[in-house]
This record gives C-alpha cells, sequence and structure tokens, in this order.
C-alpha cells in the first residue's frame, strides 16, 4: 500500500510539472524524451525494468514495437513475466560487457538501489540480499537482425559495462539512449567519465542532459561531462549519434 501511495503521488507531481527533488524532474523529462523519441512501430530494451514503469510508457508510445526488458530480481522478474510476456521478451540476467556469473546486491527495503556491486545507498539501515544471477551483454543476446530505436539503462552505477556489452549494436542500430551516470553509484564501478564520453563518442554518440536534448542544445563537450560526473551537477543522460 506504501509504495502505491508514494507511485500515485509522483505521477500526480509529475502531471502537475512539480519538480520537488531531481529525480521527479527527471521521471518528467525521461516520459518527454521517451514521447519524442519514439514512434509507433519502435523497438526498444529496458534495462533495469524493475516494475515496468519504463516500459509501460515504450508500449504506450511504440505499441507495435519489439521490445526487450531485463530485471534480474526474482520476485520483479516474475511480476515483469506475467505482466508483459504476451508483449515482450523479459529477461532475468544482469547485464554487463563480461558474460558469466555474479552476486547481485537486492536492496529488499529500497530495491531501486539494487545492483552487482555495493553502492552509497540513500536509506537508512539498507537490508541487502546476495542473489546469484547470471550476468549476460547485450550484443550476445539481442539478434543481429534486429533494429534497435531506443534503449533506457538504469543499473545503479553498472551503466558503462552495459553500453561496452552493446558496441556492436550501438554502431549498428544508433538507437537514442538514455542512462544513468554519477557519483554514489558509477564510481563504485570504477566508472571514470573521461572513458565512458571516450567510448559513446567512439561509437558515433554525443552526449546531453535530459533538458539541453529536449531543448535541442548542445551537447557536452568532455570537459563539461566530466565536470557534470565530478560534481554531480547532472546524473541521467542522453545519447544520440550526429
Amino acid at each position: 500500500m506504501k509504495e502505491l501511495i508514494k507511485d500515485t503521488i509522483r505521477k500526480t507531481l509529475n502531471a502537475l510539472h512539480l519538480d520537488l527533488t531531481k529525480n521527479l524532474k527527471y521521471d518528467r523529462l525521461t516520459k518527454d524524451v521517451i514521447a519524442k523519441s519514439l514512434k509507433i512501430n519502435s523497438n526498444a530494451i529496458d534495462v533495469g525494468c524493475h516494475k515496468g514503469e519504463i516500459l509501460d510508457l515504450i508500449m504506450k508510445h511504440a505499441p507495435s514495437g519489439k521490445h526487450y526488458a531485463f530485471e534480474p530480481i526474482p520476485d520483479l522478474y516474475n511480476a515483469l513475466k506475467i505482466k508483459y510476456s504476451s508483449h515482450c521478451e523479459i529477461f532475468p540476467f544482469a547485464l554487463s560487457d563480461q558474460p558469466g556469473e555474479t552476486t547481485f546486491n537486492y536492496v529488499k527495503n529500497a530495491p531501486a538501489f539494487s545492483g552487482i556491486k555495493k553502492r552509497k545507498y540513500e536509506v537508512q539501515n539498507p537490508d541487502v540480499q546476495e542473489l546469484h544471477v547470471k550476468v549476460e551483454s547485450l550484443d550476445h543476446l539481442i539478434p543481429s537482425s534486429a533494429q534497435i530505436d531506443f534503449i533506457k539503462i538504469d543499473v545503479e552505477g553498472g551503466e558503462f559495462g552495459v553500453l561496452k556489452g552493446a558496441a556492436d549494436l550501438l554502431k549498428r542500430c544508433k538507437p537514442i539512449v538514455v542512462f544513468e551516470c554519477g557519483l554514489g553509484a558509477s564510481d563504485f564501478y570504477g566508472t571514470k567519465p573521461g572513458e565512458l564520453f571516450a567510448f559513446l563518442s567512439q561509437c558515433g554518440y554525443k552526449i546531453f542532459s535530459l533538458q539541453n536534448w529536449l531543448e535541442k542544445k548542445s551537447a557536452y563537450s568532455e570537459s563539461q561531462f566530466t565536470d557534470c560526473f565530478n560534481q554531480n551537477t547532472e546524473y541521467y543522460f542522453v545519447a544520440q549519434t550526429g
């Protein structure tokens, strides 16, 4: 019941454009990015699907597309399978650039903070349970014949690994990518902003803040992106080719 009330409040604040927190602002802007990115038959990938909030939006704007979702927490994965399996392919894997198996830290009293590595948790007394999960890469799982138009990646710090595991897909399909990257999460994975910037540049991408992308403003330079990371002024981004 508590989660339902929180979700209802968040949706109401988004609808009224009342950005009381940066996360609420990012929620609202991400919805706008998805609405502008997807066509009725666009194909999309949701990495870190959680309860399906973003997947719902993807299906709303691209009902005729082929969609893929990834969620390694068993209870959330099972619920997603029940809700979406007739419309999407749902996978119980964590994603990175190196396939295998790993421990996964499931934060039972704050599932949204769960990830392969422990990170800074914005919750008192986090109740962490170690799960053993399979790790895959998008380049291995997504058919080379599939055109992917949009990817959202929110895996609590492991986003660079997911991107590196999708290098061929990014170069082939050139999807718009919405991803998280910031201190308190990405640094626990050893992510360096200059290396991530260079990788995306090599794949033909530029990086924008959500707001700048929506307003068709300039992309970040490497130094600007590095400053965003080090100062934590922004931690949600859009990457687009061109």
